[in-house]
């Protein structure tokens, strides 16, 4: 059974705006400063709905 946070995070990763958002404001490192995040697209394989049921592609 998939724990029911695992549904939040991947309903969260699935924005590549709020990944960039949570790297930028919650991660240390002069590496930030030349990562590119114009690069970051989400690529399905496993989905969540607005009411968190999921379902994975095969």
């Amino acid at each position: 059974m998939i724990a029911t946070h695992d549904s939040d995070y991947k309903l969260l990763f699935a924005h590549p705006e709020m990944v960039r958002d949570l790297l930028r404001d919650g991660t240390p490192g002069a590496w930030l400063a030349e990562a590119d995040f114009t690069t970051l697209e989400h690529i399905n394989g496993s989905y969540v709905s607005e009411d968190r049921k999921q379902r994975h592609d095969e």
